[in-house]
This record gives structure tokens, sequence and C-alpha cells, in this order.
């Protein structure tokens, strides 16, 4: 049966120890008359907002030009022309909004969580367009007046990837798509707009009795369209795989010419052609805007969650390999560091974790008896002389697993609101897993000697890991910033790669020359100057300049 409920909006329900971001609104209509007297006022706002880009622009773009070939984007003046006809188009009983006071573009043109070189700016207008008629409508005003976009909606992107560019420009927010438009209960799939978060849709699933869900979960704002464009995975990739293991049947993508396109039919699997859907997955925003996604869904069956602790990371890694490498039905495999229990434990009355480094499983089958097995043989490993894994603790029942998971899941909030004030640079690194042990524990080595507190949380069955930085002022920043250089340097150098699962952006598109070699960068530039010969899409992000091979 298909089961339809188009435009219906989603329901957030978070855990209160997660925080939800609040869209900006404006509290009054915008105006829609232009006088002589207003618009002379607005065109020297835009102008002195936008002249020290211009100059920065100018003077970069003679020294590394970018995959859009250094393009001339429009004056002041084009960008104010461009805002009258955005209101003209979408009028205030639209639905759309054009937001351009300064309180609600600061929201969308920075971020408190990535902390790059480089001043943040603000984009010209924000725009929250709610089809996908809508969004080819403002690509068209954008390249009518040659503005830049840059797509925004979780707000949850760790590398700069929805920081505006320093000409301003259109911020297009599709958070306010968000309906689930069909669910599939027999073909086990889903289609949704871009803005619909995945824990919306595990939890509608749940409300409906539908005994399925979608297994990416990376951070609980987050977004299908952004997890798809930067190829995100999450603590249950070890048994599902990331965003490239085709839980993304096809998308739906407004190109930078206004083009509509569908990469691809709903059937499961398609040997037409070009992969086009992969050919976005990761892009960034960089290629084209998702407007729509079909998804696909996974039977939910029953876990359980277990804890053992470790006398060093190198130990619980290495446990690691040998449980996975038996079969057992594992769905998450998770590591805190002795750090990270040190914050969970402050949350508590009394401490509720040895001090130790600490392994998280999330252990999944289709019955109790299943269960329990996993449950024993795990268990017979991490207890081996070679590992040294004491404290098993196994959840008696769905309550305390749950509590248990929770205690991982809120570790990165814990360990920040214990800091003291400090401030978190969090990122991530990953390498195959045989590597993982030797990573982790040089990178820790590396952080206490450099004396920044810190804690590692690792997706340990998949080789990825992520360190969260803490530092009170920019000198801390300065050896917080060389820490991380380190951390990438080290996983590259074990046949790995900058980033496991929080993208590139602006943060990690110098390591791409290192990590993917000459040839596969610039055949990405060049479909970039094939698509978006403008370079009007996410200009800046994922496309390394030749000068960014040296710095950091």
């Amino acid at each position: 049966m298909l089961r339809s409920i188009f435009r219906k909006p989603l329901t957030i329900k978070l855990r209160p120890i997660l925080k939800q971001r609040t869209r900006p609104i404006s509290t009054t209509p915008p105006s829609t008359s232009w006088s002589p007297s207003n618009f002379s006022l607005a065109l020297s706002l835009i102008t002195a907002s936008t002249l020290s880009g211009y100059i920065g622009y100018h003077l970069s773009s003679h020294s590394s030009p970018s995959p859009g070939s250094s393009p001339q984007y429009g004056t002041p003046s084009d960008f104010l022309h461009a805002i009258k006809e955005l209101r003209d188009t979408f009028t205030y009983d639209s639905g759309v909004r054009v937001e351009t006071s300064a309180e609600v573009l600061r929201v969308y043109g920075s971020s408190e969580v990535d902390w790059y070189t480089g001043a943040q700016h603000l984009p010209t207008v924000a725009v929250s367009p709610l089809t996908t008629a809508d969004v080819v409508q403002i690509v068209k005003i954008a390249n009518k007046y040659r503005m830049p976009i840059v797509v925004y909606a979780g707000g949850t992107s760790l590398e700069g990837q929805f920081r505006s560019t320093s000409h301003g420009g259109i911020c297009v927010d599709v958070g306010g798509m968000d309906k689930i438009l069909e669910i599939h209960e027999e073909d086990s799939d889903l289609v949704c707009q871009p803005g619909a978060c995945w824990v919306d849709i595990n939890e509608t699933l749940k409300d409906r009795g539908l005994p399925l869900f979608f297994p990416l979960d990376p951070a609980p704002t987050a977004t299908i369209g952004g997890m798809l464009s930067n190829g995100c995975s999450g603590t249950n990739a070890v048994r599902y795989g990331t965003a490239k293991a085709e839980w993304f049947l096809n998308a739906t993508v407004v190109l930078p010419n206004g083009e509509v396109i569908k990469t691809r039919r709903r059937a499961r699997k398609s040997s037409a052609g070009f992969d086009l859907t992969k050919l976005f997955i990761g892009a960034e925003g960089t290629l084209g805007i998702i407007t729509e996604v079909t998804i696909r869904l996974a039977p939910l069956l029953p876990t359980t969650v277990a804890v053992a602790h470790f006398s060093d990371v190198r130990k619980a890694t290495a446990a690691v390999r040998e449980v996975l490498n038996r079969g057992v039905g594992i769905q998450c495999i998770e590591l805190l560091d002795d750090d990270f229990i040190q914050a969970l434990n402050s949350s508590y009355p009394t401490p509720k974790y040895p001090l130790r480094d600490t392994l998280f499983f999330k252990l999944q089958g289709p019955t109790p008896s299943s269960l329990a097995e996993s449950a024993s043989i795990v268990k017979q490993i991490i207890e081996k002389p070679d590992y040294g894994g004491t404290g098993w603790r196994l959840a008696r029942d769905g309550e305390e697993a749950e509590a248990m998971w929770l205690d991982r899941r809120a570790a990165l909030y814990t360990a920040l609101s214990t800091g003291g004030g400090s401030k978190g640079w969090g990122t991530d690194v990953c390498v195959p897993v045989s590597q993982l042990p030797a990573l982790v524990y040089e990178t820790k080595k590396d952080i206490k000697a450099a004396g920044i507190k810190s804690g590692i949380v690792g997706h340990v069955g998949d080789g990825n890991f992520h360190a969260l930085l803490l530092f009170k002022n920019d000198e801390e920043l300065e050896v917080v910033r060389e820490l991380v250089h380190r951390m990438v340097e080290r996983a590259i150098a074990l046949d790995g790669t900058c980033t496991g699962e929080h993208g590139v952006g602006i943060g990690k598109k110098e390591y791409l020359y290192d990590e993917l070699g000459e040839g596969a960068v610039e055949l990405m530039k060049t479909i970039k100057r094939a698509v978006d010969p403008l370079n009007l899409f996410n200009p800046g992000k994922l496309y390394p300049d030749i000068k960014d091979t040296k710095k950091h």
C-alpha cells in the first residue's frame, strides 16, 4: 500500500539534552515598495558591506584561479535589483521568505562550530523556498544578476560548508522544505524534501507502526539534503555503511542553469549509464541544489547495548578488529577515551563509569537468543589477555540500553558543557581499521604533549574517529590548528582520509591534492566547470587551489 502524506510537516522531537536550532525569522513583513530614498540607502548599505569582499576577491583571483575560471559576479547594484526581483516574485503571502535584516543574515552567514582562518561574511539576502519550482526561480534570478548561492538547512556542518562568500549572494534556506512526500512500505523506501530531518523521519515511521528506519545517523538535527551533499554516515556505519552505500536511491536536483533533473528511477538497482546520484553525494552543494530525495529504509531489528573498559586505546581498538572478523551481530562499536568518560561522569552525582578508555557496543539480532549469543562472543573476545577488557556490562532491559546509548550520543555536548567556557574544535579522520590503534594512540600523545584539553570519540568499527579540542584564547587556537593539521597528515600517511564523514568544505580542502592526487582533483574541477561555469553554487568550498596545498 502506498501511504502518501503530501504537505504534512514533520514534528521535531529531540531529546532535551540536544539543542534544536532556531530558524531565523523576521518579525515584520518586508517592504515591497522601493522609493528613491530607501533605494539609495539600501544601495549604500550593500555597497559598504560588499566592497571589502570585492577587493579581496580581486586580489585572490589573480593568484589562484577557481574551478569557475575566475567568473565576474554582479555589482552591488545588480544584487540590489536581484533582491527587488526576489521580492516581486515571492510576495509575502506566498509563504516564501525573503530576508535582508542583518540579524537574520548573521545566523546564515556565520558558524560557531568552525574555526578556520578568514572572516565570516554575511549573505546579501536569504530566501526560504518551499518547492522545487521556487528553487528554480531563485536560481534563474541568481544567473541573471550573477549572484553566488549557498544552501543552508540544518546548520550542523563542521567544516565551513555553509559559510557565505566574501562577495555576498543568496542564502537558500531549504529547511522549510521538510515534508515526507511518499512512504512505500513494501519497497522499504521513502520520498522526502531536503529539509526533512532523519530523526523526524524515524519518529514518523515509528508512530505509524512501520518496522523500518533510516540508518544514517549524524548530528540529530541534520537534514536529508545536507546528509546527501556532505556524504555523511554516523554510528551505524559499521553495519549499514555510509551515504555512498545506496541509501540515497535518487535525487531531484536543480542545476546551476536552473534545469531540473532526476538522477534515476526508484528501482533498487540500475546499470543505466552513470550513477548521477553519487555525483551529488559529497559535492557539498557545488553542483546542484537537492530538492527531493528517495531514501532506502532498513528493517528495524531488536538491539541491546554493552560496555567494556580498557587500559589504553590501542588495546580497545585492537579488540574491535577481532570482534568484527567474527561476524557477530554488531550495529555500532563506539570508543570514548578516558577524557570523554571523565566529562560524562561529571554530569552524574556519582561517577557512572571507570575512568578508562571505553567501548560501547550496540548489538543487533532478530531474536533475544541471537542477541545473547553475540554478547557472549564479544565478551569472550574483549576479555582475552591480549586486550585486557574489564567491567563488561550488558544492559538488563531496553530502558537501560537506551540510557547507556544516550551517554554515547551525548558525549560531545557533555564535554562542551564541562569545558569551563572553552570553545571546541571538532574534527575527524578515517584510516583502514588495522591502522586505527596506532593513529589514535599517536594523536592522543600529541594532544597531551601540547597541553590541550580534549576528548576522542570514534566509530572504531570502520576506522573513523573524532577529536574535540578545547581552547580559550587565540594562542590555544593556534596550537589546536597545528594539532588538527598533524592529525590529518598522520591519517593520510596511513592510507586514510582527511575526513571520514564531516566533509571537506573550507577546512579540509587544502589536503585533497595530498590525499587524492592532482589528476583526481583536476577531474573534480573539470566537472565543476562543466556543470557550473559561472561558479555560482557554493564557491570557495571543496575544490582546492594550488596554494592551498602549502597552507594550514
